[in-house]
C-alpha cells in the first residue's frame, strides 16, 4: 500500500478511491528526477502556457 491522494477533494489515503467523494486517487509523489530528462524542456514550456492561459 502507498499513500494516495485525491485530486477533487485533496484529501489522502491508501485507497485507489477516495472514500469522501469516490473519485479515482493519484499518486502525490513527483516523478523522479534526472538531468539528463529529454523531454524535460517541452514539459516546463507547456506548464508555462497553462499557467498563462489560467491568468487571463
Amino acid at each position: 500500500m502507498k499513500l494516495r491522494k485525491c485530486p477533487n477533494c485533496k484529501k489522502y489515503t491508501l485507497k485507489e478511491i477516495c472514500p469522501y467523494c469516490g473519485q479515482k486517487t493519484v499518486s502525490p509523489h513527483p516523478p523522479k528526477y534526472s538531468p539528463q530528462d529529454k523531454f524535460g524542456k517541452f514539459r516546463r514550456e507547456a506548464l508555462k502556457e497553462l499557467e498563462s492561459k489560467s491568468q487571463t
